[in-house]
C-alpha cells in the first residue's frame, strides 16, 4: 500500500481508553478527516480517502471544509467537547494550504487541545525543484513552509522516507493523547512520499488503545497541601479547564461543600460549578466578577486546580494583594504546577488529587466570616447582572441585554460558543452556566474567526454524543441533541464565516447570533481606555482629507444578506423597543427547528458604547510614556498607578 493509504487505515484503528471512577471509556481517537485538496495531497491522502470511502465509508469519514484554518478550529471544538478524548485529522496541499493551518496550530497548542495536522510538503527527492508554491531559502535548502509549524506544535516530524512513517505517527499520537503535553501534532508529508508504496507491518495496522494518563497525587504533597489549607484564613480555589478535562466536577463540588472554600473560575473553567452554587464566585480576574475579585484580593492561599494562570486570570498579577499569599497548584502539566514560584506543586490529575484532599481534610471548614463575605459578594454581583440584563427598551440594545436574552432562551444543556472581542469578557462575567458542557469560549488564543467553525465542531460532537446515547434524530424529528448557539460580533464574522457553507452542505443546525455593532467594540473600548480614542476600530468610509476611518459614514454592509447568499436561514431583528423580546423568541424558534435542517443566523444590532459591568480589576496593556495627546497622558497616569499594585512573583 502507499504511505497515504497506510496513514488512513492506521488512523481508523486508533482508540483512546479513559478510566474515570472505575469505568472505562473507549472512543475512536480520529473519527474523521478534513481536507482541502491540491497538488501535494490530491493523489496521496485524497486518493486514499476516496479508496477507503468506496470500500466502507465508516473506515475514515471525510469532511469538506472551506478553509484549512477553520478545519483546525472545528477539530479543536470537537476535542474540547469530547474532553480531549477525540479529535480530527486535517490534510492540506502544499504551500498556502499548509500555512493556512498555522493559526489553527497555535490556537490548539495555546489551549492545550489535541488536533492532528497533516500538511503536505514539497518533494522529498527534490526531483522537480522548485515546484509551484515552494519556498526557497539560499542559506538552508531543506527549509519548507512546514518548518513554521515547529514552534507552534507540541510535536513535529517530517516523513522524508516511507519507513519513517511508523515512528512519526507512534510518537505523534503519544503526544496527542497525553494530557500534560497535548496540543497541535504536526506530521509533514512530502507529496512524493505520500504516493510511494511500502510494505506495512500488520502490527502497525492493528487496533491500538491509547490510555489517557491520569497520574495520582503524591501522598506527601497532599499532606503538605492539607496542612497549608488548614492554616489558611481566607483560602480561594481558582478552577481551570483541567477540572473539566479530568471530569472532576463532582469531586470539586464535594470538596467545596465539605470545606466551604469558595471557587473562582477561568474562561476554560466555566461550568465547574453551576452559577448559583453557594460557593461559586463566578469568573475571576480581568473579566471576572466583583465577587471573585474581592475574595481574591484578600486571599492568603490560592489553590489553583487545572489552570495555567493566564494574565486575565491573575489580572496581570494584581488580583492577589495579600502580602502573605501562597499558592498550591494542582495540575497534570508540571509547567503549570510550578507557576507563581509555589513551593507546593502537585503534579497530578485534578480528580485524583481532590479525592485525596477530601480524605485528608476531614472535619476542616473555613471560618464563618469568609462564608458570610462570599454570600454577600455573590448577592451584590447577582444584583449587578440582573440590572445589566434588564431590558431598557431602546432601539439599539446593550450587549448585556443581548446576552441576557440569549441565556433565557437557551436550555441548560445547550452550549454557548464565543472566542474574541468584547463578548468573551462579558460572557465570562455574566453567563449563568448550568451544565459542565454549557460554555465554550476559546480565550487562550482569543482568535477572531474561531466562533463559527469552533461551534460547528462542538455541534458535531453533540450529534455524536446523542447518537452514542441512542437519542439521535430519526426522520427529522427533534430529539435530545444539545443546541449550539454561536455568539459572534461583526468583526469576527467577517474574519471567517465560510464554514456556514459547510453547515449548509451537511444540514447541521447551528444557531448563530450575529451582533452588528459596526466595528471592533472590544479594541475600541480598550483603545479609549488607553488614550487612543478608538482609533481604527470603526467600520467607516475613508475620509480622504484626514486619511481617517474614524468619522466617515457607516459602511452599507448587510451581513444578514451575506449569510442568506450562502444558503443560511436568516432571522432579522429590526431595531426598536421590542428588540430583546423578538431576539429571545427568535432563538426559541431556531431551537424548535428540526435537527439536520441547516444553520440559522439571527441578526441583531447593538450599541457598542454601552459597556458591561466593571470587574473592578485590571489588564496590563502598556500606554505610551510620552504623547502629545492629553487623553494618552491621562491614561498613562492611570496605568502607572495600576503598575504599583503588580506583584513581582516568580514563575
Amino acid at each position: 500500500m502507499t504511505v497515504a493509504q497506510a496513514v488512513v487505515e492506521y488512523l481508523s484503528k486508533q482508540y483512546t481508553l479513559d478510566t474515570v471512577d472505575g469505568r472505562d471509556y473507549r472512543e475512536r481517537l480520529i473519527p474523521g478527516t478534513f481536507g482541502i485538496f491540491g497538488h501535494g495531497n490530491v493523489a496521496g491522502v485524497g486518493q486514499a480517502l476516496k479508496q477507503y470511502q468506496q470500500l466502507d465509508p465508516a473506515i475514515m469519514p471525510y469532511y469538506q471544509g472551506r478553509n484549512e484554518q477553520a478545519q483546525a478550529h472545528q477539530a479543536v471544538g470537537y476535542a474540547r467537547h469530547t474532553r480531549r478524548r477525540q479529535t480530527f485529522a486535517i490534510s492540506t496541499s502544499i504551500g498556502p494550504g499548509s500555512s493556512n493551518l498555522l493559526t489553527g496550530a497555535a490556537l490548539a497548542t495555546a489551549n492545550r487541545l489535541p488536533v492532528l495536522l497533516l500538511p503536505s510538503d514539497t518533494f522529498a527527492t527534490r526531483a522537480a525543484d522548485p515546484v509551484l508554491q515552494q519556498l526557497e531559502q539560499p542559506h538552508a535548502y531543506d527549509i519548507t513552509v512546514n518548518d513554521a509549524f515547529r514552534p507552534l506544535s507540541k510535536f513535529f516530524d517530517r516523513v522524508s522516507r516511507p519507513e519513517q512513517l511508523f515512528s512519526a505517527f507512534h510518537h505523534g499520537l503519544r503526544v496527542l493523547t497525553d494530557p500534560a503535553e497535548t496540543g497541535a501534532v504536526t506530521i509533514s508529508l512530502p507529496q512524493d512520499v505520500q504516493a510511494e508504496a511500502l510494505e506495512v507491518p500488520e502490527e502497525f495496522l492493528a487496533e491500538r488503545e491509547w490510555r489517557i494518563r491520569r497520574p495520582d497525587a503524591d501522598d506527601e504533597d497532599i499532606r503538605r497541601a492539607a496542612e497549608a489549607i488548614r492554616a489558611a484564613k481566607r483560602p480561594l480555589i481558582i478552577a481551570g479547564g483541567g477540572v473539566l478535562y479530568a471530569f472532576a466536577n463532582d469531586e470539586l463540588a464535594k470538596f467545596v461543600e465539605l470545606t466551604g472554600i469558595p471557587v473562582g473560575n477561568t474562561q476554560a473553567g466555566v461550568g465547574v460549578l453551576p452559577w448559583d452554587h453557594r460557593s461559586s464566585l463566578g469568573a475571576i480576574g480581568s473579566t471576572g466578577t466583583t465577587a471573585a475579585n474581592a475574595i481574591a484580593a484578600e486571599a492568603d492561599l490560592i489553590i489553583g486546580i487545572g489552570t495555567r494562570y493566564e494574565d486575565f486570570t491573575t489580572a496581570s498579577r494584581t488580583a492577589f494583594q495579600n502580602p502573605e499569599v501562597k499558592f498550591i497548584n494542582i495540575n497534570v502539566a508540571p509547567i503549570d504546577a510550578y507557576k507563581h514560584g509555589t513551593t507546593l506543586p502537585i503534579v497530578a490529575d485534578a480528580r485524583k488529587a481532590l479525592v485525596k484532599l477530601n480524605q485528608a481534610l476531614g472535619g476542616y471548614r473555613v471560618g464563618a466570616d469568609l462564608e458570610q463575605m462570599v454570600s454577600a459578594e455573590k448577592k451584590r454581583w447577582d444584583a449587578t447582572v440582573d440590572e445589566a440584563f434588564d431590558t431598557r427598551f431602546t432601539p439599539l440594545p446593550a450587549q448585556n441585554e443581548i446576552i441576557g436574552a440569549t441565556s433565557r432562551a437557551m436550555d441548560a444543556r445547550d452550549v454557548v460558543i464565543c472566542a474574541a472581542g468584547s463578548l468573551p469578557g462579558d460572557l465570562h462575567k455574566m453567563w449563568r452556566v448550568r451544565d459542565p458542557f454549557g460554555y465554550h469560549v476559546e480565550y487562550a488564543y482569543s482568535c477572531m474567526g474561531y466562533e463559527i467553525p469552533g461551534g460547528l465542531g462542538v455541534k458535531r460532537a453533540a450529534l455524536a454524543e446523542a447518537a452514542a446515547s441512542g437519542t439521535a434524530a430519526r426522520g427529522g424529528v427533534k430529539v435530545d441533541v444539545r443546541d449550539v448557539v454561536v455568539m459572534v460580533g461583526d468583526g469576527s464574522y467577517l474574519m471567517m464565516h465560510t464554514e456556514l457553507v459547510t453547515a449548509v452542505a451537511e444540514r447541521i443546525k447551528l444557531i448563530v447570533v450575529l451582533i452588528q455593532n459596526h466595528g471592533y467594540a472590544s479594541i475600541g473600548s480598550l483603545s479609549e481606555s488607553l488614550g487612543s480614542q478608538r482609533f481604527g476600530t470603526q467600520y467607516r468610509a475613508l475620509n480622504e482629507e484626514q486619511h481617517s476611518f474614524d468619522e466617515g459614514d457607516t459602511l452599507p454592509v448587510d451581513l444578514a444578506l451575506n449569510a442568506e447568499s450562502l444558503g443560511v436561514r436568516v432571522i432579522r431583528i429590526e431595531p426598536g423597543e421590542k428588540v430583546i423580546a423578538e431576539l429571545e423568541q427568535a432563538i426559541r424558534d431556531a431551537k424548535a427547528a428540526p435537527e439536520r435542517s441547516g444553520p440559522i443566523l439571527i441578526h441583531v444590532e447593538s450599541d457598542p458604547l454601552l459597556d458591561a459591568p466593571s470587574s473592578e480589576s485590571w489588564w496590563d496593556v502598556p500606554v505610551s510614556q510620552i504623547s502629545d495627546l492629553e487623553s494618552t497622558r491621562q491614561a498613562f497616569t492611570t496605568y502607572t498607578d495600576h503598575k504599583t499594585r503588580q506583584r513581582k512573583l516568580l514563575g
